[in-house]
């Protein structure tokens, strides 16, 4: 069985939470013998095709962008060829051009796609979207939500309740490479060996601000692991109040972040918006055992941790709910431990990278019978 994954980046472009998601995907399906490719958008200039852990990646030039929105004209017809030799077209939402592409390809072959977040930002742009993305979600054959707190908050996911789905996101702790001793004592010495962590994107509904003021009157060290469009504003907001117990490590590799996950006390993941419709290092963290924060946003953070039994969750940007949280966890190491246990033993039972893929490979059968017994009744008709 072939699957196309259709999302706006990829490895090594950009290593964002949606791209590691299609990346979980794409082995633990592969694993249960389907062949994944990933068709994606770039800046660079090689843009010859590569293979990707048994993946085959093929990128278009990355034309212009309107409000985030990326735009390529080489993707219509690469999507229209792709397509066309794959059994499932897999897309991934939101990404306004790839609803108009899958229309101006000419798409018929199965299709879903993963509702990974509500469009939150746009809301003037948003208004002119609105038909062509009904018309889409009505146009593909199965829409995925990414929990069931998603599904139960989003007004989008309510009107096609019919066709939706859930599967949660899963992780595979083998793909995550094992740091070496002397690469831990290097993070040991250079932050501490007590400290709360942050992994992502610096964008603005991560909440890091809600944090940074958290900290303000704390004095426990916190490392930000990420790089983003407001890096330099957070830096400039933490030198402000005069933290100088928080660390800005900037973007990581694979084995400084398992590092880092490895060593921290617990995990910090302040996002305020519904933008964060899951948290892919919120579930990292639960993945290595760690205790967490985290804020209730009707998403699938809180599915991911559960208050006062994988860790804590306070309201929304209240920096003084978190700090509250804090320095519960600090000052109770036994209570911090026993988080992180059920975090690590709730991410086996429901978030592993085999679910998730057996979840998919089982939708991608369905959709090619449920196709095939269609076309056959319309030959016969």
């Amino acid at each position: 069985m072939r699957v196309l994954h259709f999302y706006k980046t990829y490895y090594p472009d950009s290593l964002g939470g949606i791209e590691q998601v299609i990346r979980q995907l794409c082995v633990g399906t592969g694993r249960l013998g389907v062949t994944n490719q990933v068709l994606s958008l770039s800046r660079q200039k090689d843009l010859a095709p590569y293979v990707f852990e048994g993946t085959e990646v093929h990128r278009v030039p990355l034309d212009f962008e309107i409000a985030s929105n990326a735009c390529s004209l080489a993707a219509i017809g690469q999507l229209a060829r792709m397509a066309r030799e794959a059994d499932v077209v897999h897309y991934h939402f939101p990404w306004p051009f790839m609803d108009l592409a899958h229309f101006m390809a000419r798409v018929n072959k199965p299709s879903l796609v993963t509702y990974h977040s509500d469009i939150v930002r746009q809301k003037h742009l948003l208004r002119l979207y609105q038909p062509l993305k009904h018309r889409f979600l009505n146009s593909v054959n199965t829409i995925v939500a990414t929990s069931p707190n998603y599904m139960a908050s989003s007004a989008v996911l309510d009107r096609y309740r019919d066709k939706t789905r859930v599967i949660t996101y899963g992780l595979d702790r083998d793909t995550y490479p094992e740091p070496a001793p002397e690469l831990l004592d290097q993070w040991r010495a250079r932050v501490g060996a007590k400290f709360f962590l942050f992994v992502g994107v610096l964008r603005y509904y991560k909440g890091l601000h809600i944090l940074l003021d958290a900290v303000e009157h704390l004095d426990y060290p916190v490392v930000i692991v990420g790089a983003g469009p407001i890096e330099q504003e957070l830096k400039a907001h933490a030198a402000r109040l005069g933290l100088s117990h928080v660390h800005f490590v900037g973007a990581l590799d694979d084995a400084d972040k398992v590092a880092l996950l490895k060593l921290c006390y617990a995990v910090a993941f302040p996002s305020h918006l519904r933008s964060e419709a899951f948290g892919i290092s919120l579930l990292e963290g639960a993945m290595f055992g760690k205790p967490m924060i985290s804020s209730e946003i009707g998403t699938g953070t809180t599915y991911i941790n559960i208050d006062n039994e994988t860790g804590l969750v306070v309201p929304p940007s209240d920096p003084q709910a978190l700090a509250e949280a804090m320095r519960r966890l600090w000052d109770n190491p036994a209570l911090a431990a026993d988080m992180g246990r059920r975090a690590a033993q709730r991410y086996r039972e429901l978030f592993t990278s085999e679910q998730m893929a057996a979840s998919y490979t089982a939708l991608y059968r369905e959709l090619v019978a449920r196709h095939a017994g269609q076309t056959l009744a319309t030959a016969k008709a």
